[in-house]
């Protein structure tokens, strides 16, 4: 179905991401038009942003004012919001039903299509914080876009809109694409909390370990930007230092629980980068450290051999 170019935008759901892109496009001229949540309070806060918002009692009372609705709802609400939405009450209303999962396939949103309507993914690569800042912090971020025609050319344009850049995911790759995602955010911070637990094995606090890594950890992104994922790898496997890599092992094996497999994994990843290195560790030194960590994966360990 054709957009204009300025379609009218709807939300169910009024939380951080909704309030983000709400206020963004807003600004860029795009009408944000009704918004439902379950929160009536969140609802009624989220429209006081944005001029001209009406506060609709359901996802088909939104449909009835909109060009796109936007399902910023929970994955596990995304099927029933749009399962029971009445489109046929709408007179040039919605034409088109969009989730903001990166999880959750399309086929979710077959109902609506059934009555006639686009169905798409809209998914920001951004850890949406709750703040202000949300909506100058987006910007050069990505959004993964999966729709056809008319809808992925509007939906990119709303995108480039946020200041970003768009994405396309083929049809069913969601879920291997969201699941990828989680190493660069949640598990990002997993990551960090393994340096704070082992650290506190010496008597370090969170909050000093926290602020003692956390400038080490932006500097590898900046390097990343700038060298590539093998250029900024560092550390005794980007240096050949099989010793060190055997003898971190060993001791983390002493630790107990599940310390050693886990760095034993990320260090066969580590592996991998400084073979892709421009000048690449001493391949014996890289085979040494291999055979360590398969070592403790298989469940022995570097100083058993």
């Amino acid at each position: 179905m054709p957009f204009s170019t300025t379609p009218r935008l709807g939300f169910v759901g009024a939380g951080r991401l909704a309030r983000c892109l709400a206020a963004v496009w807003s600004r860029a001229g795009y009408p944000v038009s009704a918004i439902a949540s379950r929160s009536a309070a969140s609802a009624h806060e989220f429209a006081g942003e944005l001029p001209q918002c009406l506060v609709a009692n359901d996802a088909s009372a939104v449909a009835q004012h909109a060009d796109i609705v936007f399902l910023t709802v929970p994955d596990d609400s995304i099927g029933a919001t749009a399962n029971a939405l009445r489109l046929d009450q709408v007179r040039d209303g919605t034409k088109a039903i969009v989730h903001c999962s990166g999880a959750t396939p399309l086929d979710v949103l077959a109902g609506a299509q059934a009555q006639g309507a686009d169905i798409g993914g809209f998914h920001p690569l951004f850890l949406f914080g709750g703040l202000p800042s949300d909506q100058t912090r987006i910007a050069g971020c990505s959004v993964t876009i999966e729709a056809s025609g008319a809808l992925h050319d509007t939906l990119t344009e709303l995108v480039q809109a946020l200041g970003c850049h768009p994405l396309s995911i083929p049809p069913g790759g969601r879920l291997l694409y969201h699941a990828a995602a989680h190493y660069a955010a949640s598990f990002a911070l997993c990551s960090l909390s393994e340096t704070v637990t082992l650290w506190k094995e010496l008597g370090f606090a969170e909050d000093d370990a926290l602020r003692a890594v956390l400038p080490m950890l932006a500097g590898t992104i900046e390097t990343a930007r700038e060298k590539g994922l093998p250029g900024a790898l560092a550390g005794p496997v980007s240096r050949g230092d099989a010793g060190i890599v055997i003898k971190q092992l060993a001791l983390l094996q002493d630790l107990g629980g599940d310390h050693a497999a886990l760095y034993a994994l990320l260090s066969r990843r580590a592996v991998a980068l400084a073979k892709r290195r421009a000048s690449p560790p001493p391949a014996q030194a890289l085979d040494a450290m291999s055979h360590a960590i398969e070592l403790v994966l298989n469940g022995t360990g570097p100083s058993d051999d």
